[in-house]
């Protein structure tokens, strides 16, 4: 069923960029012979007024096509035969409608889930943070001049801008007053490698970092923190208040868990380490808002995502991040498989809530990759059209033909090779 909702998911997604450029089409009055969804063979097809109508066996992928739309067409209702500004609202009409789709999840995600303030509520003791004077309930508004508005904001900045030694000047809001503090991110403790929220009134390990003493000692995400040293431990507030009164240190820590119904006693030795880190968190907390705060955050948050595949790629183009971590439609129909598998105990809102997020991501994506100035994409077509526009006519049919048949073939060996990708992660793991 999980694989069954990932294709429904990702079909969708394809079908809404083609309905946008398909509405902007009719808009022009440009006539559509074609408008499918999924490639190869024709499982379904109907034709009304002029256009096919089609469902397609392979459930990837869409198209929209438009009389004249790669030829010239001495019918009145082709492509080429219209303004270049009716040419361009097209083709832009595909990742448009992806980003307007993004928004419209957003606002339903957030009205129900609340939005991401970018409060503290968590500083930990020793840290850059806490000596600048920054406490649990500020509101972080700005890091280094960057505007800040949603809390994974900060978490996109400093992939962006990662720390480097140099002191960090955060403004942030206290009680209606706004303040400003540097913060040394030079840090020095002992660690376990564990991240933790409350999970069905319980405080639960959401997260154990690779190579830490909480993994080497056998803890777990999903992992019920039920005592610590011997002191009960009934939510995330009496773990952080235990804490604070015991911060961690060189003694070994006897943790007992419960997994799976049955509880477990751990002893984990913290590792001593020195590092760069802000020393504070604030990035996933989620709280009720008025309809003008979940409009104001449904953008920022289409917004956080733009961004967010913004810096990817530009990782990716600068070897930060390695091509073999791209996703084609194999690998996001596993991710999104694995959400709903994730959070299928949690209860059927938690489920669509997750698909809600993960759609609001990968269609934002979507309309990212489309607009990038590569042949045979929206953002390919769309330089052609504006070198016209500047040059007031039109580029050879012929030559720019080449250009898109070319980008298609290297766009081809490109899905393939993340294909091949997708596939070794699945027998991998």
């Amino acid at each position: 069923m999980s694989i069954i909702i990932a294709i429904l998911v990702f079909s969708f997604l394809v079908l809404t960029h083609e309905l946008g450029h398909f509405l902007m089409a009719k808009r022009a009055k440009i006539g559509v012979t074609e408008f499918s969804i999924g490639m190869g063979p024709r499982l379904l097809s109907k034709e009304w007024r002029g256009t096919r109508y089609s469902l397609k066996a392979v459930p990837f992928g869409g198209s929209c096509l438009m009389v004249g739309e790669d030829e010239d067409s001495p019918e009145e209702d082709s492509f080429n035969s219209k303004s270049i500004w009716a040419r361009i609202l097209v083709i832009a009409g595909g990742p448009l409608s992806n980003f307007l789709f993004a928004f419209l999840l957003a606002l339903i995600a957030i009205g129900i889930s609340g939005y991401n303030k970018p409060e503290v509520y968590g500083v930990s003791k020793g840290y850059g943070a806490e000596q600048a004077g920054i406490q649990a309930g500020d509101v972080i508004t700005s890091i280094n001049g960057k505007n800040i508005t949603i809390g994974r904001d900060i978490e996109l900045y400093l992939l962006d801008h990662p720390l480097d030694g140099s002191m960090v000047t955060l403004t942030y809001e206290r009680d209606g007053q706004e303040h400003t503090a540097e913060v040394d991110p030079h840090y020095a403790s002992y660690w376990l490698g564990i991240s933790y929220a409350d999970q069905q009134g319980q405080a639960t390990l959401t997260a154990v970092a690779e190579n830490s003493p909480a993994q080497a000692y056998g803890l777990e995400a999903g992992d019920q923190i039920v005592s610590i040293d011997g002191k009960a431990i009934t939510n995330t507030d009496s773990l952080k208040d235990y804490l604070s009164a015991n911060p961690i240190g060189a003694d070994p820590i006897a943790l007992t868990v419960e997994r799976n119904g049955s509880a477990q006693e751990i002893t984990v030795a913290p590792e001593y380490v020195e590092g760069l880190s802000l020393g504070l968190s604030a990035s996933y907390y989620r709280e009720s808002g008025s309809i003008p705060q979940v409009i104001r955050y449904s953008v920022s948050e289409v917004r956080y995502w733009i961004s967010y595949t913004l810096s990817s790629l530009k990782m990716l183009v600068t070897g930060q991040v390695s091509v073999k971590e791209m996703s084609g439609p194999v690998g996001i129909t596993s991710v999104i498989s694995t959400a709903v598998e994730a959070s299928r105990e949690d209860g059927a809102l938690y489920v669509i809530l997750n698909i809600m997020n993960l759609a609001i991501l990968l269609s934002a994506n979507l309309g990212v990759f489309n607009l990038l100035p590569i042949p045979a994409l929206d953002g390919g077509r769309l330089v052609f059209l504006i070198i016209e526009a500047i040059r007031g006519k039109k580029i050879s049919q012929e030559k720019e033909g080449m250009v898109h048949t070319i980008g298609f073939a290297l766009l081809m060996l490109l899905m393939v090779f993340v294909l091949f990708n997708d596939i070794m992660r699945l027998f991998t793991g």
